[in-house]
């Protein structure tokens, strides 16, 4: 059964390249027209170009994301050029990984302020939009292994996509009786952002010039191509995807997934409560068994 989104309006922020690009080209494959955003006016253009070259129908939004004006003219442009908003891919990202004692503030502020203030200020734009039509709609966020598991060298990012998951889970209730669902995507692909990763930046080579990506890659650590993770976005945009909220769904190369939310998973009580040895005691005894993992794991 395809999925079709005819006469249906997204804009899709970072699409100028990567899983932003493939899910702009995926959802006008669908039939929806697409905002495409981008801080470089060629790169918007280019994609848009494709689009249209493809019988599809785009426009194009050119914005540093992450203050109000950037989200009210990615939304503006909707209106303005094809009269209706029905979703929202908040996409767009920028990395400087570093070690936590080489973090700079600039560094960590523009990564917060891209990712995670970006996604609030296009959300909220799509929120008081949804609302004030009272046509329901849909907003895609964009999560990260990291921002669910942690990883070395990313703070800023880990901290930021993190921070994405838990606005899934809080939207999905702020917005349920506006009939908007919200959920998380949480992608791996072989693109710019995992390059860094120690083992990767050969495998991302590679995918950009084309060749076949490893049966281990794609099938174990579910690494494949940004054209692989895109029909997550166009089925949560369709209307079996919006019956679902507050989720986070993982998808990359041969796996789809769906993650937990954070919950206690040990609990002890103690009357009259607790002193440092007594929780010493239980820590041993009751906790210690259930500790967590972090990191993303890479097989070999």
């Amino acid at each position: 059964m395809s999925v079709v989104l005819s006469g249906q309006v997204f804009v899709v922020t970072g699409a100028g390249r990567g899983i932003g690009r493939a899910s702009a080209m995926a959802l006008a494959a669908a039939g929806a027209a697409v905002v495409v955003n981008d801080v470089e006016a060629d790169t918007a253009q280019a994609v848009v170009a494709e689009i249209r070259a493809a019988g599809g129908s785009a426009a194009g939004a050119v914005a540093a994301i992450g203050d109000a004006g950037a989200a009210e003219l990615c939304l503006a442009t909707a209106l303005e050029q094809f009269g209706r908003m029905d979703g929202l891919v908040a996409n767009a990202g920028v990395l400087r990984d570093a070690i936590l004692w080489k973090v700079t503030d600039e560094n960590f502020d523009l990564v917060i302020r891209t990712h995670l203030r970006g996604a609030v200020t296009c959300g909220r734009a799509a929120a008081r939009h949804f609302r004030e039509t009272g046509t329901g709609g849909t907003i895609i966020l964009v999560s990260s292994l990291a921002g669910q598991r942690g990883n070395v060298g990313q703070t800023a990012y880990a901290a930021a996509k993190a921070g994405v998951a838990a606005l899934a889970r809080t939207w999905s209730m702020e917005l349920a009786r506006a009939g908007v669902s919200v959920n998380a995507i949480v992608p791996t692909a072989l693109t710019r952002m995992v390059a860094t990763i120690p083992g990767l930046g050969e495998a991302v080579e590679a995918a950009e010039r084309g060749e076949p990506i490893p049966q281990r890659l794609r099938h174990d650590l579910g690494l494949g191509t940004a054209e692989d993770v895109a029909p997550l976005a166009v089925f949560l945009a369709s209307e079996q995807g919006r019956q679902i909220t507050g989720q986070c769904i993982g998808i990359g190369g041969d796996r789809l997934s769906l993650w937990s939310h954070p919950q206690e998973i040990a609990l002890c009580h103690r009357d009259g409560g607790w002193t440092a040895e007594t929780i010493a005691g239980a820590w041993d005894e009751e906790m210690s068994p259930h500790r967590q993992s972090v990191g993303i794991a890479q097989k070999t």
